[in-house]
């Protein structure tokens, strides 16, 4: 994208923009969020607002010394007013205002879903309208992080999603605050587009790894990396036979960031890998790549887990030129390096 020169004027919003765009990130400083910063820094300003109830500071503690960057700790299921914040004034918001918002805050937890599930709700609900909110207000593009969840379960007839598809979600089940919670949150992006005209986006987000995930956090990857290296037992809830696509967390943020940047014709966009693994061939590839005795072991499944299915990609290719791009193999080296010389400080306070 280019580089906006001293008062040069937005197409978008016809607010004068000093040196470089204003970005907002809810949810940065986790996993998705705190990659998308890293990145966004290098074409904007961005602020960060988390309220760390899901995420650590530690995944953002490398940005907090850029002059671009800025971290606010609020919880944006309350409404956001970017002028009680002091802290904004050398991004001249006032002035500026903000140019492009990307949602990203919702729980993810499989191990603790049960006990955040009215946190799924708010985020999906109330979080949804505050930011919307905030677009309209600055007249700002906005994209939302929503989830493949929105197909619902794939079938062996039926297991590659387009975006025309419309799924069958179980909104009453223990996952329907997820599930149909994010049913929910598109509605909101598209309705606030029809009413007031902003340039929405929907990112259809599919199984997403790399560094920075939350450890001990019932994520199956970090899970395995962490067992494998202690040599403890690697749990497949199931039985193993479930297949699953892996995107690498770069090559999704390069989605996120393609999205944002095409006009209001695009709208919404699977993002994600279309290649199929089964979970249990995972777990002897990080058995493998880590030298570990570890054995594998079956469970019965969580409830946050759902059979999912795989990408249509062609939107993704067609209107962004976007394809993912890290191999499997290289993907899991890079989480499993990072895992090894930060298990012990992420570990222990997540």
């Amino acid at each position: 994208m280019p580089i906006y020169s001293k008062y040069s004027i937005s197409m978008l919003n016809e607010t004068p923009i000093f040196e470089k765009k204003n970005v907002i990130v809810t949810g940065g400083a986790g996993f998705l969020g705190s990659h998308l910063c890293e990145k966004l820094l290098q074409e904007a300003k961005v602020i960060c607002i988390d309220d760390l109830s899901n995420s650590n500071i530690q995944s953002i503690d490398h940005l907090l010394q850029y002059p671009d960057f800025e971290f606010i700790k609020y919880n944006v299921n309350k409404p956001i007013d970017l002028d009680e914040f002091d802290e904004l004034d050398k991004f001249k918001v006032k002035f500026q205002g903000v140019q492009e918002i990307y949602h990203l805050a919702c729980p993810t937890s499989p191990k603790n879903f049960e006990s955040l599930k009215l946190q799924s709700l708010w985020a999906n609900s109330n979080a949804m309208i505050s930011t919307l909110d905030l677009a309209v207000k600055y007249k700002a593009k906005y994209l939302f992080a929503s989830s493949s969840v929105v197909y619902g379960e794939s079938t062996s007839e039926h297991n590659i999603f387009e975006e025309t598809d419309e799924g069958v979600v179980h909104h009453l089940s223990p996952r329907g605050c997820y599930d149909e919670g994010k049913r929910f949150a598109e509605t909101c992006v598209e309705t606030y587009r029809q009413v007031y005209g902003i340039d929405v986006k929907i990112a259809r987000v599919f199984t997403t790894y790399g560094p920075r995930m939350k450890l001990r956090d019932g994520l199956m990857i970090p899970d395995f990396i962490l067992n494998a290296i202690e040599g403890k037992n690697l749990v497949l809830y199931g039985d193993g036979e479930m297949e699953m696509s892996f995107c690498y967390i770069t090559d999704m943020i390069d989605g996120f960031i393609k999205l944002m940047q095409t006009g209001p014709e695009v709208s919404i966009v699977n993002i994600g890998s279309d290649q199929a693994y089964k979970v249990g061939e995972i777990a002897k590839k990080v058995i493998e790549m880590t030298n570990s005795s570890s054995q594998i072991v079956n469970e019965e499944p969580l409830v946050f887990l759902t059979r999912k299915g795989l990408p249509n990609l062609h939107r993704a290719k067609e209107m962004l030129g976007w394809i993912p791009l890290i191999r499997l193999e290289d993907g899991l080296r890079n989480t499993i390096d990072y895992t090894i010389a930060n298990k012990e400080v992420f570990g222990m306070n997540q």
